[in-house]
């Protein structure tokens, strides 16, 4: 039978944001202008972070403690695509997307995480989905009765006769979701100590006790992304298959597993409250009552502290749960990412409104807000601003993923310590422009290195604090 049928260290960061002290709400303050940051101390394991505030927060201290693989006819082989029959040259064949990285992955995942840390620098919440991506022709999805280029969920029978119907094709496995590629982008970029300390990044969600749940955990895990929660006992683990016609269009088939259930318990209370930076999935908005752990992990993640980063995900997810969506941007967001759709989408403005009006409307309601437009460049809002990143030259591959590359690298400058809002947008726009030059969603090892590199470099030579502007932090 085949694989397809068979499946019927303390932070040390010095930056403003990142104190678990402070909100980033606190922008909208008028008199907010300025602020002098001590360096944290240590004492008997403890995290100290001192703040003076000068404005309305003048004189006062506060204080804060802180792959699979099998031999012929199964896992990581060449890929070859399937057509309408379901044949290809190879036979039954799967590959890894990150196949080509194995030599750098297995000198990456040597960092052990044995020993966890005592606090993680980004935690996220998100579906835990192992993709199945395969080139297929248009008789195919019409055989199938598919519409190209949509997005569905399927139940357990639908799943079944699309991956029959694909047996005898190549196809590709990955560990995957907008979440994890951008917190495998993170912990690459932060892999080594460049300019700051290596970076702990972890994920939670909902995976089964399933083949495919230990291959999406272990796939994590190479990628230095430590996956915290346990799997759930006799539970099917989510499926996400992308079929690709030669046009370049993708037909999703979500299968959403025990993935559609994400509980609030102790143990990911526990987690929350160790992060700096709590990173909660758009996609997750869609899974029934899941709202309620949602609100329940911000709470915990506002009152230890840590900074709560939203990700838009979808627009049709953004319709459906609007409501949902903005209890939690509006009463616990500090970070909004968002395309120029998903921005115009969460401030009901229509199609005509420009991408620059939605992120200066949106960072009223939410500190920081990124909002990405494709080959256009992106923009990065606070207080009723916009700074416009242009974007980094490129020779487009695939730009499937630019999104979550770009949310890493924001992610990357406030962990650490960045305080210009331009600098910070180039260094996300360069990290999106390689991805979207590269087959595949994953910031490779040492692409990211280079860029940690080139960025510490560049922050190294250039005067930040000099002439405070507009697309300065500090001078919010």
């Amino acid at each position: 039978m085949s694989f397809l049928n068979s499946i019927s260290s303390p932070p040390q960061i010095n930056s403003l944001f990142c104190s678990p002290i402070f909100s980033l709400h606190r922008f909208h303050s008028p008199s907010f202008s300025s602020l002098c940051h001590r360096q944290q101390s240590y004492g008997n394991g403890r995290i100290i972070r001192e703040l003076w505030f000068l404005g309305d927060f003048r004189g006062k201290r506060r204080k804060n403690s802180g792959s699979m693989r099998k031999g012929k006819g199964g896992f990581f082989s060449d890929s070859f695509a399937c057509n309408s029959r379901g044949s290809s040259s190879k036979g039954d064949e799967f590959e890894s997307e990150e196949e080509e990285e194995e030599v750098d992955e297995e000198e990456e995942g040597a960092r052990s995480f044995c020993v966890l840390p005592d606090r993680w620098d980004v935690l996220g919440l998100g579906q835990a989905m192992v993709d199945f991506s395969g080139m297929v022709d248009d008789e195919f999805l019409e055989r199938l009765g598919l519409e190209k280029g949509t997005r569905k969920v399927v139940n357990h029978e639908e799943r079944g006769r699309v991956l029959r119907a694909m047996d005898g094709c190549s196809y590709k496995a990955a560990a995957g979701g907008s979440l994890s590629n951008s917190l495998v982008a993170l912990a690459r970029l932060g892999y080594k100590p460049i300019g700051g300390p290596v970076l702990n990044v972890a994920m939670a969600g909902s995976v089964g006790s399933d083949p495919l749940g230990s291959f999406y955990r272990a796939k994590l895990h190479r990628a230095n992304v430590n996956f915290l929660s346990e799997p759930i006992k006799d539970g099917t683990t989510g499926t996400v298959i992308v079929l690709t016609t030669p046009d370049a269009q993708r037909t999703m088939l979500a299968y959403q597993g025990t993935s559609s259930a994400i509980n609030y318990d102790s143990c990911l209370a526990g987690i929350v409250s160790k992060t700096n930076i709590f990173v909660v999935e758009g996609y997750l908005f869609e899974l029934p009552d899941t709202i309620k752990t949602i609100v329940r992990a911000c709470e915990e993640a506002r009152r230890s502290g840590a900074l709560i980063a939203v990700t838009a995900s979808d627009v049709s997810c953004i319709e459906r749960h609007y409501d949902d969506f903005w209890e939690i941007v509006g009463n616990y967001g500090d970070i909004v990412f968002a395309n120029s759709d998903e921005a115009r989408a969460l401030c009901h403005f229509s199609s005509k409104e420009s991408p620059i009006s939605a992120t200066r409307y949106l960072s009223h309601f939410v500190p920081l807000v990124s909002v990405t437009d494709g080959p256009r460049g992106s923009y990065i809002g606070v207080k009723g601003e916009a700074v416009y990143i242009p974007p980094s030259p490129c020779v487009p591959v695939d730009t499937c993923g630019a999104g979550d590359a770009y949310a890493s690298g924001i992610l990357y400058g406030i962990l650490r310590g960045v305080m210009d809002l331009k600098g910070m947008g180039t260094l996300a726009a360069r990290i999106a422009a390689t991805v979207v030059g590269q087959q595949g969603t994953r910031l490779r090892v040492q692409d990211a290195i280079d860029l940690a590199e080139s960025f510490a470099f560049n922050l190294e030579s250039s005067s930040v604090s000099t002439d405070v502007g507009s697309d300065h932090i500090s001078s919010l």
